[in-house]
């Protein structure tokens, strides 16, 4: 099956269906819901992070990369999973984030023990003295990007939170890792892999300070505007010449079982990055935060797409509207969420839906005392986190967190979203759910160019 512009459909597996009542959704959540997935009509589903983690960022600081977490179920709850999905000719795509892992991984365990270990230079570290930070980098969740450890007596890198040290992809030992973690889940079964900030998993090897921005040259994409991170121009930290490279070494290997690839882009210049980065040697697709951020504008699309095609012959895009990390699309837009949907399944390139998309979800209001987001927590009041993306799918209008979960959620349910749910959608013909059925068949009828 070509994979080119397909459908996939975005699972926030802790919002998306709790089965066992703990107020966090699961494996098994996810299985009961195949049957609503397939009539959508998308073709791929991509689960966020399930990994055995901390849950400092709720997945994405990952403790071990072979396992899932207790909290989601097992690894035979995945192969299940995953049978159930080929049997409803769905292909799952799981998250991986191999740019960094979380503090609690055996490998930073050891590599912050001394200089002389197998893992010591595993990660990034820098730096003689606690009161010299090794440059000017600044982590995208606040403050420098550089942590100060006693028992090592010298900085590591994080670009997120500080429980969340950089690999040093300059050791081809953890280039060779990786790899092998990404093999893990093939011979698993798994069909594709989202990498997360892919442009990261190199820095420069000497450490220089990023030049200073102007703030009228601010773009926020994959960031909140009150954020210090944009007044540098990240031309060291990420986005780094050797990154194709290593990204040839993967698309190689997904070849060898026909597993399919997106990357996450974050960047100053992030359409040139995709098109650096995909190609037939390199990812499949990758997306950015274009179309993500407060800018959104549903007239300037169909001219961005265009140009994006007409600039970059050879490169393959994936278009988002919404994502867990971004306001939904109907609270940024203030657009009818049927001419959001209309647009995003026209346009030429691969289409991610995030969960609820296909509701027409508004973004929900988080009191600072419900907030779980540590990103939320540094920059509030101004950003209020990615907490109100992240609110549990309304399944049911009469049920009880509107059939989330039997118990108190993790993220309180919405009571805007009750008229939103998906039962009173499914029997209303006029519904957005239904809107976007039709338009993802009316999708697959006509011809797009490849």
């Amino acid at each position: 099956m070509s994979w080119k512009n397909k459908i996939i459909y975005q699972i926030y597996p802790r919002s998306f269906m709790d089965s066992n009542g703990n107020g966090t959704g699961d494996l098994h959540g996810i299985q009961k819901k195949i049957d609503y997935i397939k009539q959508l009509g998308v073709d791929y589903v991509w689960i966020s992070p399930f990994f055995e983690s901390p849950q400092k960022d709720f997945g994405y600081d990952v403790s071990d990369y072979r396992k899932v977490d207790n909290l989601f179920g097992s690894n035979e709850d995945l192969k299940k999973l995953l049978e159930k999905f080929h049997d409803a000719n769905l292909k799952m795509i799981i998250d991986l984030v191999i740019s960094h892992t979380s503090d609690k991984h055996p490998w930073f365990i050891e590599s912050q023990k001394n200089k002389k270990n197998k893992y010591s230079d595993w990660y990034v570290w820098s730096g003689k003295n606690k009161e010299v930070l090794p440059n000017n980098w600044l982590s995208v969740f606040g403050g420098p990007s550089w942590k100060w450890h006693d028992e090592r007596e010298m900085f590591f890198l994080h670009n997120f939170l500080e429980s969340q040290p950089d690999l040093n992809f300059h050791n081809h030992e953890v280039q060779e890792q990786m790899l092998n973690e990404i093999k893990y889940w093939l011979d698993f079964g798994i069909d594709g892999f989202r990498f997360d900030v892919i442009n990261f998993i190199f820095h420069d090897k000497k450490l220089r300070n990023n030049p200073l921005k102007d703030k009228s040259e601010v773009r926020p994409l994959g960031f909140n505007k009150e954020n210090p991170y944009g007044l540098q121009h990240h031309i060291y930290d990420n986005t780094q010449k050797e990154v194709p490279a290593y990204l040839q070494k993967i698309r190689k290997l997904l070849d060898d079982y026909s597993a399919i690839s997106i990357g996450e882009v974050v960047s100053d210049k992030p359409f040139e990055t995709i098109a650096d980065y995909t190609n037939d040697e390199r990812l499949h697709m990758a997306y950015c935060f274009e179309f993500l951020s407060d800018e959104f504008d549903l007239n300037t699309v169909d001219v961005i797409v265009e140009n994006f095609f007409k600039e970059n012959p050879k490169s393959w895009p994936c278009w988002a509207f919404s994502n867990h990390d971004s306001k939904r699309i109907v609270s940024r837009a203030k657009v009818s969420p049927k001419k959001l949907m209309e647009k995003l399944l026209s346009l030429q390139g691969n289409i991610c839906i995030y969960q609820g998309e296909e509701l027409g979800l508004p973004e929900t209001n988080i009191n600072y005392g419900d907030l779980q987001d540590p990103f939320g927590k540094v920059f509030w009041p101004d950003f209020k986190g990615r907490d109100g993306c992240r609110t549990p799918m309304p399944w049911n209008s009469m049920k009880k967190n509107y059939g989330f979960s039997q118990n108190k959620p993790w993220l309180p349910a919405n009571e805007d979203y009750k008229n939103l749910s998906v039962d009173l959608q499914e029997k209303d013909s006029e519904s957005v759910l239904n809107f976007t059925k039709k338009m993802i068949k009316k999708r697959k009828n006509r011809r797009i160019a490849t």
